[in-house]
């Protein structure tokens, strides 16, 4: 893990996720160490802030290019050896892509350390208790996300749970299996959803449906099928959050729709360019991320992605996607997690419950609103393979397929890369050459 030193950069006029940088390698002029300048309750709500803005460092384009490129639906078009890399899974330790992956998330959990560190000891009478709690939910959420993100990435990680002051904060910190690390996950789910206030209107800030979708999805990841469902049905059970129809209304509807239950917002001022990457040239893109032919030809195929073609414009060999869709402004969120997910988790974990007719119920759900027959899946194996194609092309552009596909235990039948090694990303190079304690993953 590369080490940092946290600080709080100190502005005026502090507006929802500010596009400066607000982590250094050095002590800046104009900042002030984290346990000095979290001291009442505006710098506490800028610390917060300041920790969701790291979560956009990585959301924003690193990360899901990672659960993309990687995988079947999407492909090298471009001229950055990155991006080749990463579609021939051929992944050196110094890939840019993962190394600003990685560290990314890294500075979101230093970010939200230093929240759950030095909040609870703000005495300040315009910060009442239940606005405290809110403050720490958030943050015990953001650093669940950061080690969830990590684990499924690159496997057990250094557990790093205090602010990094120092240069030997870190030293001695072993990396954790992949089990811990997940231990770690739940423990701020459950801290997080403890904290955190009851849903609001609010998409773009953590609340109790948040930490339950994030404990779901963490479930099914560990094969834990009764929790998985049961915190699914939390969320679905929740009449703020609905599937929206026609299917394009959540990413062509700025902000926030009833789909979303968690997402990132950009603005004019603090941008969200990673549509650039899936644009032509004729469009003002670079067309790096490229849908696949079969990805194409599946999607535009009536049964099977009825009005979910929309992700996609263009014709012939110029086909492009369009989930990031506002090129003129760039202020398209980062979708993290949507109702759809919560759907499929559910239909997931009740075949493994051996409950097959409420599985395809929660499959045909999410194919009737995108206008796709129901399915004539009967069998368990059968549900199976029709759920995880259902997750394909539902979450197309997102960060799931390569990841769906690892968890699963499906990459090699699926891609063909039979050396499990290669299942997981290299830790970056420089955090190797720094911290003896960051064990490289095996095969790289």
């Amino acid at each position: 893990m590369q080490l940092r030193f946290n600080y709080i950069v100190l502005i005026g006029g502090l507006t929802f996720f500010t596009s400066c940088k607000k982590w250094l390698e050095e002590t800046p002029n104009n900042a002030l160490p984290a346990n000095k300048s979290i001291t009442d309750a505006a710098t506490a709500r800028a610390a917060i802030i300041g920790a969701y803005n790291s979560v956009q460092g990585y959301y924003s384009a690193s990360y899901p290019t990672l659960g993309t490129i990687t995988a079947d639906n999407v492909i090298f078009n471009g001229t950055l050896s990155e991006y080749l890399q990463l579609d021939q899974n051929a992944i050196p330790a110094d890939n840019v892509t993962t190394v600003a992956a990685y560290q990314n998330i890294y500075k979101a959990i230093n970010s939200a350390n230093s929240v759950i560190t030095y909040v609870p000891e703000v005495s300040d009478p315009l910060l009442p208790d239940a606005e405290k709690n809110k403050l720490l939910g958030e943050a015990y959420f953001i650093r669940a996300l950061g080690y969830f993100d990590l684990g499924r990435g690159w496997g057990g990680v250094q557990l790093q749970v205090q602010p990094t002051t120092s240069l030997s904060a870190a030293r001695g910190i072993k990396r954790s299996t992949l089990q811990q690390t997940y231990d770690q996950v739940l423990s701020d789910l459950v801290k997080a959803e403890e904290l955190l206030p009851e849903d609001g209107s609010t998409r773009n800030r953590a609340q109790k449906s948040t930490a339950r979708a994030l404990r779901a999805r963490l479930h099914l990841y560990r094969k834990e099928w009764a929790e998985a469902d049961k915190y699914a049905s939390l969320v679905i059970a929740n009449n703020k959050y609905a599937l929206v129809t026609p299917f394009k209304t959540f990413f062509t509807t700025p902000f926030g729709t009833t789909e979303s239950v968690f997402e990132l917002t950009f603005s004019a001022n603090d941008k969200n360019s990673y549509w650039n990457l899936w644009y032509p040239s004729s469009a003002g893109g670079q067309y790096t991320l490229k849908p696949s032919a079969s990805f194409v030809s599946k999607i535009n195929d009536a049964a099977i992605g009825g009005s979910r073609s929309s992700l996609i414009a263009g014709t012939g060999n110029n086909v492009y996607g369009v989930l990031y869709n506002t090129s003129a402004t760039s202020t398209d969120p980062s979708y993290i997690i949507r109702i759809a997910e919560l759907y499929l988790i559910r239909a997931e974990a009740r075949v493994w419950l051996e409950d097959l007719t409420g599985a395809l119920a929660d499959l045909n759900k999410i194919r009737n609103r995108a206008g796709v027959p129901n399915s004539t899946a009967a069998t368990k194996e059968e549900l199976i393979l029709a759920i995880e194609n259902e997750n394909s092309i539902e979450f197309s552009f997102e960060a799931h397929r390569w990841f769906d596909l690892v968890r699963t235990e499906r990459v090699d039948d699926i891609l063909g890369i039979t050396n499990k090694n290669y299942w997981v990303f290299p830790l970056p190079y420089s955090d190797i050459l720094s911290d003896p304690d960051a064990k490289q993953n095996d095969g790289y």
